[in-house]
């Protein structure tokens, strides 16, 4: 399924005083499959960007086309694509109501109008994705659990609807370091083994560059910058200049650069990093 999203302008309180463009003309394409990493500061325009994408939200102006179709004239189209494209807020688990976590992952395939069987297998196998194990999890009140598992029970409930696109916003914000590494394992393995298509609003750098493919940039409501990590974060200047930093091993390089070594920036992996140093140190003793 492949998304566009063309000229798109979104203006909150339109002729009010306090009227306020948080999307200006943007333009992006999600391909099928693809794994797209969503940066910008805060107030950038990230989270009302992927509200339109999902339907939430209608654009003031522009088009948002799903396989070439326009999701906001095509007659009853619009709730469709809300099962097809599903959205995690951040913080999900505030959402969470029902007394089980069967009930609480269920809603939304009920919702579809399925059937008992059909939404029971859909429980377990969306259960399963996130590696909670459905026969000990399924009785449970979802309001027992830790913050990672009640988190991984949201997801699930996404899942259960077997949407084509998810769109994560700050998904593991708040969490330890166990938690977030346990979500950000299952999203990996949701992108690699179902070849979902995964667009992820983040702050943390070091995530959008162990997951995405491409990466957009974001600024005062347009596009800034989008392409690969490797072409991204090759350009420490410009990701200065939009209030952002490198991740954690390009940082460590370009500081080394700044201090007159000869190293590229845009390297992700620990060992190719010590490599390219100890090259230059080796040169430099020579």
């Amino acid at each position: 399924m492949r998304i566009e999203a063309k000229n798109i302008t979104y203006v909150y309180g339109s002729g009010l005083p306090w009227e306020k463009k948080a999307l200006d003309n943007v333009s992006l394409t999600v391909e099928e499959g693809e794994f797209v990493g969503l940066i910008g500061e805060t107030g950038s325009g990230k989270s009302t960007l992927v509200q339109i994408l999902n339907g939430l939200l209608k654009p003031s102006s522009g088009e948002v086309l799903i396989d070439g179709v326009n999701i906001f004239k095509e007659k009853g189209l619009l709730s469709r694509v809300r099962f097809r494209i599903g959205l995690i807020f951040q913080f999900p688990e505030q959402q969470l109501f029902a007394e089980t976590v069967f009930d609480d992952v269920a809603f939304g395939p009920r919702n579809m109008g399925l059937g008992f069987e059909e939404v029971s297998w859909r429980v377990e196998e969306a259960l399963l994705k996130v590696g909670l194990n459905p026969l000990h999890f399924r009785s449970r009140s979802p309001f027992s659990l830790s913050g990672g598992e009640k988190r991984l029970v949201a997801i699930a409930g996404v899942l259960a609807m077997k949407p084509k696109v998810l769109i994560l916003d700050e998904v593991t914000a708040g969490l330890d370091p166990k938690g977030k590494k346990e979500i950000l394992a299952r999203i990996q393995l949701l992108h690699k083994n179902e070849k979902a298509t995964i667009i992820m609003v983040s702050h943390d750098m070091d995530e959008i560059a162990a997951l995405a493919e491409k990466i957009v940039i974001l600024k005062e409501g347009r596009v800034v910058l989008s392409g690969k990590p490797e072409y991204v974060f090759s350009r420490p200047e410009l990701l200065e200049a939009q209030g952002l930093t490198l991740p954690t091993l390009p940082g460590l390089l370009f500081s080394l650069r700044q201090c007159g070594w000869n190293l590229p920036t845009a390297v992700f992996d620990l060992k190719e990093a010590s490599r390219l140093i100890k090259e230059e140190l080796s040169r430099a003793s020579c």
